[in-house]
């Protein structure tokens, strides 16, 4: 039961992915500075290998949030949740703003990343909780 749990938290996770940045997708490609062709889409496209790898990495993600929830002694909604945004707001997040610190990158691309990081980590928290 445990891994049906971390793929559907995992699938919260690349779900939500896709509304956030199909909301967010010129700024964040903006920020990102991604050539885009005419068509106003990413000139290196997006593979579906991309996607696959994207889903496999929200995998590792939420099976270590379980693994760690367990340990823990998270078992309600409401504690899962909470983890699961500090996990995005105090791990991740920072990482991604330490990661774009030193690439010289836009502090609006930082707050969209970590943004989605937060959020994302709150609804695997969630779904894991939940089962």
């Amino acid at each position: 039961m445990e891994i049906l749990n971390v793929l559907v938290a995992a699938a919260a996770g690349f779900v939500l992915g896709a509304v956030y940045y199909g909301i967010l997708a010129e700024p964040w490609m903006v920020a990102a500075g991604i050539k885009r062709g005419t068509d106003g889409k990413p000139e290196s496209g997006q593979t579906p290998m991309i996607f696959a790898l994207s889903f496999v990495l929200q995998l590792v993600v939420a099976g270590m949030m379980r693994h760690v929830f367990a340990l823990s002694g998270v078992t309600t909604s409401g504690a899962g949740l909470i983890a699961g945004l500090g996990v995005g707001l105090f791990f991740i997040s920072p990482w991604i703003a330490l990661n774009n610190l030193y690439a010289g990158r836009p502090i609006k691309l930082t707050l969209i990343d970590a943004g989605y990081a937060s959020l994302a980590c709150a609804a695997m928290g969630l779904v894991l909780s939940l089962f």
